[in-house]
C-alpha cells in the first residue's frame, strides 16, 4: 500500500485530493495537513511514500516546506499542487527538491498517473518547465567548465573573493601586491564572463 501525504490549506483541494487518493487502490492517504508547520511536525511519523505539496501556503510556503521535509525524510517523493504553470515557483520548488508538479484542476485519474510516474523515477511536469530544468543544468555545467579554466591562483583569489575579503585582505592572505590582485580578477571576470565581485563570487558558488 503506497502512503500518501497531502499539504494543502484549501480544504475543499484537501478533502478532494484525500478520497480521490483513498478511492484508488493500492494507495492510502495517512495526513492531510493545512500548513507547513503542522506537516513537518506529523508527517514524518506517517512515513509517507509520496507527499502531494501546495506551492503557496499561509506562513511557511510549500517550496520551503519541501526543503526542511527532504531533509528530515529524504526519501520521500513531492509532487508540487499548484493553480497555474507558474515556471519560477515550480521551478524553484523543484531545485528545492519536488520531483514535480500537478496541476490543482487536474482529474482524479491525472492525480494517480502523476503518482504512478513520480514513483517510477518519472517528472511529471510541462514541457515549459522541462525547457527550465535542462537550461539549469547546462547553466550549472557551463559554470565547472568556466571555474576549471582558471589558474591555481586565479581559483585562490575568487575563492578569498566568494568569502567577502576585499583585494588589499586577498592581497595579505596570499602575500601578494594589491596590483596582482587586480590583475588576476581582471582576468577571472574575463574567463567567467562576469562584470562584477559579486558575480564571480555567484559563478565561483555555483547555481543554490
Amino acid at each position: 500500500m503506497t502512503r500518501i501525504g497531502i499539504v494543502e490549506d484549501s480544504r475543499t483541494t484537501r478533502e478532494g485530493l484525500r478520497t480521490i487518493i483513498d478511492l484508488s487502490p493500492d494507495y492510502h492517504c495517512v495526513g492531510a495537513f493545512e500548513t507547513a508547520e503542522e506537516a513537518l511536525r506529523l508527517l514524518p511519523k506517517q512515513a509517507p511514500d509520496v507527499v502531494l505539496m501546495d506551492i503557496q501556503l499561509p506562513s511557511m510556503s510549500g517550496i520551503e516546506c519541501v526543503a526542511q521535509l527532504k531533509r528530515l525524510l529524504p526519501e520521500v517523493l513531492v509532487i508540487m499542487v499548484t493553480v497555474y504553470e507558474d515556471p519560477d515557483r515550480v521551478f524553484s520548488a523543484l531545485r528545492a527538491g519536488a520531483s514535480g508538479y500537478l496541476l490543482k484542476r487536474s482529474a482524479p485519474d491525472e492525480v494517480i498517473s502523476a503518482i504512478r510516474e513520480v514513483q517510477g523515477g518519472g517528472a511529471p511536469m510541462s514541457g515549459e518547465i522541462a525547457r527550465k530544468v535542462i537550461q539549469y543544468f547546462r547553466d550549472q555545467s557551463a559554470t565547472v567548465v568556466e571555474v576549471d579554466n582558471l589558474t591555481a591562483r586565479e581559483r585562490e583569489v575568487l575563492e578569498l573573493v566568494a568569502h567577502g575579503f576585499n583585494n588589499k585582505e586577498v592581497a595579505g592572505r596570499l602575500h601578494v601586491t594589491v596590483d596582482a590582485v587586480r590583475w588576476h580578477l581582471k582576468h577571472i571576470y574575463a574567463k567567467l564572463h562576469v562584470h562584477s565581485r559579486t558575480e564571480a563570487a555567484l559563478k565561483f558558488r555555483g547555481p543554490q
